[in-house]
């Protein structure tokens, strides 16, 4: 149970493709909150770094650089371009852009009237107070069917199983990572999407929402 004072944080994690930022965008609508794709926070760092002609591989300046970002204007179409992904992969490895995103990331937790953030260690190490948390998740092999149609279904050109390659090795780069590793919170409610449309997993997550606000 939240009250007037106190904002409303709803915590989803997963691997990628597995749908928690389509259930966050819907879940953040519904209840009117407010929005974080984390993931989005270090792109914006490397984005940042690039635009000021500053080094990649300089933890101090990296780490300053991530404290001073206004996480409310992120702009996904810019930052999802392939470059910015490339050097994000850089900067995302330092322990001071970590601490420092992490604390921006609760920061804006805590604007009213809350927010819903997504991300890899939303309800272990950013929120762990959330009210509810979700860990979304589906198959390899489904999560990389969805990225494969979502490329050409804008035009590009992909290949299934270097995709689902990528996925794989992902999902193992940060499952086995020491710093806030994937991986669900003991109190998550586990939505596995593998055969579960996104209104279907919508209507799961709001169900339970409803069902902690009344509490």
């Amino acid at each position: 149970m939240t009250s007037d004072q106190t904002p409303l944080v709803i915590a989803v994690d997963g691997p990628a493709a597995a749908g928690k930022g389509t259930l966050s965008r819907r879940l953040a609508a519904h209840y009117r909150l407010n929005h974080l794709d984390t993931g989005l926070t270090y792109r914006a760092t490397a984005k940042a770094l690039i635009d000021r002609g500053l080094p990649l591989d300089d933890e101090a300046v990296a780490a300053r650089t991530a404290g001073g970002l206004d996480l409310s204007h992120l702009d996904r179409s810019v930052l999802s371009a392939h470059e910015i992904g490339e050097a994000a992969s850089r900067v995302a490895v330092m322990p001071q852009v970590r601490t420092a995103l992490v604390e921006a990331q609760r920061g804006f937790s805590q604007t009213m009237p809350g927010a819903v953030l997504d991300g890899r260690d939303i309800g272990t190490v950013v929120c762990p107070d959330a009210l509810i948390k979700f860990y979304v998740t589906a198959t390899p092999e489904v999560r990389a069917k969805r990225r494969f149609d979502e490329i050409t279904g804008n035009g590009g050109s992909a290949d299934l199983a270097s995709i689902q390659a990528d996925i794989e090795k992902r999902d193992a780069r940060d499952s086995e990572r020491a710093d806030s590793p994937l991986r669900p919170a003991a109190d998550a409610h586990l939505l596995d999407t593998t055969e579960m449309g996104i209104e279907a997993a919508f209507e799961a997550a709001r169900r339970l929402v409803d069902a902690a606000l009344e509490h």
